[in-house]
């Protein structure tokens, strides 16, 4: 599933695109969405900006319109010049904004809604959400408090949790534990105040590295230049620990089997 990283660069690069521009075409596979454009036509309307909330994406209308995605497990926005042969397969898309310059194409989205901003603020799910660790006004005393209002969770639930902070997923929750040296089966409530202040500077410091041009060529945590060693330990099961030697381990977690790596070693 892609994290508060990969959908904040999406909603930079659809701003960029599609910022001030008048929609021309609105498609759509999903009935939901047609019906609302059927109602209240989207073409004609001009995007008023586009921007990330944790792991949602939101595209906002003339009109208070606002365009909710979700990409959960495969979803992507690509950008495109009118007449530009897509990248993948016309069965894959589910939206299409287009305007006189870009065609923005949201391929296998399977969470996506229209909202107004009344009714956005009324969404549970969407209310619900965490602190933004990449928001600017995230703050570290906020991110720490809302890690200690779950103290029976395990810190590796915890960081999963959207309702805690909101962006981060399998692989930054495995590199910011192994950065913090904290195993990830220990229990909120058995972390001191600097140590979890420590995880939340580490988790914002790692999203906001990767949110730049750089991190185009790939998600780097290590800040290793050896394009064989951008991570920690996500994806190195069976592989020695750069700093201890120890084989990186994998481990399921609850009833979505979520993985996470971390080296035994290192974090006891």
């Amino acid at each position: 599933m892609p994290e508060g990283d990969t959908i904040f660069r999406a909603a930079a690069t659809l701003h960029r695109a599609l910022h001030g521009q008048v929609v021309t075409r609105f498609v759509s596979v999903y009935p939901a969405l047609t019906r609302v454009d059927t109602d209240s036509s989207v073409a004609g309307r001009t995007v008023d900006g586009v921007e990330s909330r944790g792991k949602h994406l939101l595209m906002r209308f003339s009109g208070d319109l606002i365009l909710r995605t979700h990409m959960r497990m495969n979803g992507s926005w690509h950008i495109y010049r009118p007449g530009e042969r897509w990248q993948r397969p016309r069965e894959d898309m589910r939206i299409v904004v287009a305007t006189a310059a870009f065609e923005a194409v949201a391929f296998r989205v399977s969470d996506a809604e229209f909202h107004t901003s009344a009714s956005l603020g009324r969404d549970v799910r969407f209310q619900s959400l965490g602190p933004d660790l990449l928001a600017n006004s995230f703050s570290i005393d906020e991110g720490r408090a809302s890690l200690r209002a779950a103290p029976h969770s395990t810190i590796a639930e915890a960081l999963l949790d959207q309702r805690v902070m909101a962006g981060i997923g399998n692989v930054f929750k495995s590199e910011v534990l192994f950065e913090a040296r904290v195993a990830p089966s220990a229990s909120i409530d058995s972390l001191d105040d600097e140590t979890l202040t420590r995880i939340v500077r580490l988790a914002q410091r790692q999203l906001r590295r990767n949110v730049g041009d750089d991190a185009r060529s790939g998600r780097r945590t290590t800040g290793r230049l050896n394009p064989h060693e951008r991570v920690f330990v996500y994806g190195r099961a069976g592989d020695p620990c750069y700093v201890c030697g120890t084989p990186i381990v994998l481990v399921k977690d609850g009833k979505d089997a979520r993985l996470t790596y971390y080296c035994p070693g290192c974090q006891r």
